[in-house]
């Protein structure tokens, strides 16, 4: 009863709740994530669950320790989420699709394909508007580029962008290069004016 009653609270009003810096977003984020460990198989402590985002029903996700789910992010079931994840505004994860290999047939009359869930792990950047697609999954420390369309499970520490998404950096890399040849540059800055990421 708590985990319906949860769910209608948050699709009725807390969804609406502002994010940062709107005037209201601490408490936003309070009842949010309050509602959210009733609704969720797991939910972790410090989340934040941000203005818009719709999760369906939300019994299959999971979402770690300081975790976040972007604005107006759309969670699909079967989603599991580690620690310490950013996401950007509108992050799209599905875990089915809709079946269309019968021509004869009306793609809206031969139902979803089987359910394929998305593991997204550790220390994880969502950039802006990206789509995870069915059975991907991301591994700790990846970063995946705004609006990539990610198609195929992603390495550890590896930095994708593109439609599909492919490998074009690995966290770190430089730094150890440098480290190598006795020369340390100070971090690069990955933001959204660097076009790719956000």
């Amino acid at each position: 009863m708590m985990r319906l009653l949860s769910l209608f609270l948050y699709y009725a009003f807390a969804r609406h709740l502002p994010t940062q810096p709107m005037p209201g977003w601490r408490f936003g984020y309070w009842l949010r994530r309050q509602l959210a460990r009733h609704i969720f198989r797991r939910c972790g402590q410090a989340v934040l669950i941000k203005h818009g985002a719709y999760f369906g029903s939300g019994r299959e996700i999971e979402l770690g320790e300081r975790s976040q789910i972007g604005h107006n992010a759309r969670i699909d079931h079967d989603v599991v989420i580690g620690d310490d994840v950013l996401m950007g505004p509108e992050v799209v994860m599905m875990s089915a699709g809709h079946a269309f290999g019968d021509a004869a047939v009306p793609i809206n009359r031969q139902g979803q394909t089987q359910r394929r869930p998305v593991h997204i792990g550790n220390d994880v950047w969502i950039g802006t508007r990206a789509i995870i697609m069915p059975g991907v999954e991301v591994g700790d420390g990846a970063v995946i580029g705004a609006a990539s369309v990610v198609t195929h499970s992603v390495p550890p520490l590896a930095v994708v962008a593109g439609v599909p998404a492919r490998v074009i950096g690995t966290r770190g890399k430089r730094r150890a290069r440098d480290r190598e040849a006795g020369k340390l540059r100070a971090p690069v800055a990955l933001s959204g004016n660097a076009g790719v990421l956000h």
